[in-house]
């Protein structure tokens, strides 16, 4: 039987259309529903077996595939095996034209100043946006911080905190002792009380991220208290700060058993951040060959003379089609990440501020000519 959908994301307005690879990729991605099984989705690469049930015949890609449909009252409408997903975020999709597998754990490389926050902040928003819950857990900044950083960029998520969709795991506040605890909340003004208020019912507070088995223990609570299985994000802040707190040795098999319980057990997505901080192939830095995925964000100041400017590729994306190129980005509030072409934009500049020459020149000139025609109102100043 024909005319399902498959999982296989729209992708004609993410892609770059002077892109020939992108469009190959889009062209490709999605086998004919005449190829597909009728029960698990996927493509059918031999002879199809069939099942004729109320003069309607399906067609399957193994006997197992019709016998389970021969046992229930339903088929699967989509492959929920490694589904592809979007990211949301324009500026990833538009280089990633088939989506990234769900079950991914993927690593932001970035620099000092390169806002990766943001880009965790955008992630999360659009998470939310389609209806998915979302967990941040957060080694660098308390959890009115977090929120913040979402309100700066005009994403009022307290409506989420409220209802319980969006989660935080607390690994920053350990820093502070009660008194210091009591100190800080006494410091705050009624606007940060108000966030602090929201958000602390679905805070995890970890009281010893060095424990890896508690810091496991409470992002496990937290995906658990959201039914986060094939459905969600986590964002965590800094695998960098995490690296500070532990041996090496549990630095990365923390990274190996989340990737495994979340990505892989759950089918939930990871995206973890990782700051260099001058020493390239320490943690986290040289994970890439245990994560199924690594974006770069960098500073540069070899693209406009006296001028850093940011920009992102996607280096690595494990299970589909990557195109690895650099794009300029910045964000602003509402919008998020979005892309630009600064030499464009320079050559723009330049012929506008050419343009304006121009037009000055011809009014000096014409200024002239009435001058030279009326040599007796130039000399009194135009009286």
């Amino acid at each position: 039987m024909h005319g399902m959908d498959d999982s296989a994301p729209e992708a004609t307005d993410a892609a770059d259309p002077d892109s020939e690879v992108a469009d190959a990729a889009l062209n490709s991605s999605t086998p004919p529903e005449s190829d597909r099984c009728d029960y698990c989705r996927l493509p059918i690469p031999t002879d199809p077996v069939t099942l004729e049930r109320e003069g309607t015949v399906y067609e399957f890609c193994t006997e197992a595939c019709r016998d389970a449909m021969a046992e229930s009252d339903r088929t699967c409408t989509e492959y929920h095996g490694f589904r592809r997903v979007r990211t949301g975020v324009s500026g990833l999709d538009r280089f990633l034209p088939q989506g990234f597998p769900r079950n991914s754990f993927v690593l932001l490389s970035n620099d000092e100043g390169a806002r990766d926050d943001a880009l965790r902040a955008e992630l999360v928003w659009r998470a939310l946006e389609r209806g998915e819950p979302a967990t941040v857990v957060t080694f660098t900044e308390p959890p009115v911080s977090v929120v913040e950083g979402f309100l700066s960029l005009d994403w009022n998520v307290l409506p989420y905190l409220e209802s319980g969709q969006l989660h935080v795991v607390d690994c920053f506040t350990y820093r502070m002792d009660d008194r210091d605890r009591e100190r800080m909340f006494e410091r705050m003004d009624e606007w940060n009380r108000h966030i602090y208020s929201v958000t602390e019912s679905v805070t995890q507070t970890v009281r010893d991220p060095s424990d890896v088995t508690e810091l496991h223990n409470k992002l496990d609570n937290c995906l658990e208290a959201l039914s986060m299985s094939d459905r969600g994000i986590v964002v965590v802040d800094s695998l960098t700060e995490f690296g500070t707190l532990v041996q090496p040795v549990q630095a990365y098999n923390f990274v190996k058993d989340v990737r495994a319980d979340v990505c892989k057990g759950r089918f939930v997505p990871v995206f973890a951040g990782g700051t260099f901080t001058g020493e390239e192939e320490s943690f986290p830095h040289d994970l890439g060959y245990a994560v199924d995925g690594i974006v770069d964000m960098q500073v540069t100041g070899s693209i406009v003379k006296d001028t850093l400017i940011k920009r992102i590729r996607i280096r690595k994306m494990n299970g589909v089609l990557a195109i690895p190129e650099w794009v300029a980005y910045e964000f602003t509030a509402g919008k998020g990440l979005v892309t630009f072409d600064p030499i464009a934009e320079m050559d723009e500049t330049d012929e506008r501020a050419e343009e304006g020459d121009t037009a000055g020149d011809e009014r000096r000139r014409a200024e002239e000519e009435s001058d030279a025609e009326n040599p007796e109102v130039a000399e009194t100043g135009g009286e």
